[in-house]
């Protein structure tokens, strides 16, 4: 399975037109389409300076009775 992501804007008459793409006439494609989020060209870092917090990073994710490697 080959991937190809193209980027393009939806018209006025909301159809969407895809040139130059890279398989040869016949060959069986699937089109997935997702709307792109907003961003803004002037913010090119967007999470810069929100909050985050680390709970117990070392901790271990399973308890260590539920590992079967260390029996």
């Amino acid at each position: 399975m080959e991937l190809h992501s193209i980027h393009t804007v939806v018209s006025t008459e909301g159809t969407i037109v895809l040139e130059d793409l890279p398989f040869e006439a016949g060959d069986e494609v699937s089109v997935t389409i997702v709307k792109s989020a907003k961003r803004d060209p002037n913010n090119p870092y967007p999470l810069r300076g929100t909050p985050y917090r680390y709970d117990n990073p070392f901790d271990p994710v399973v308890p260590p009775e539920d590992w079967n490697a260390l029996k």
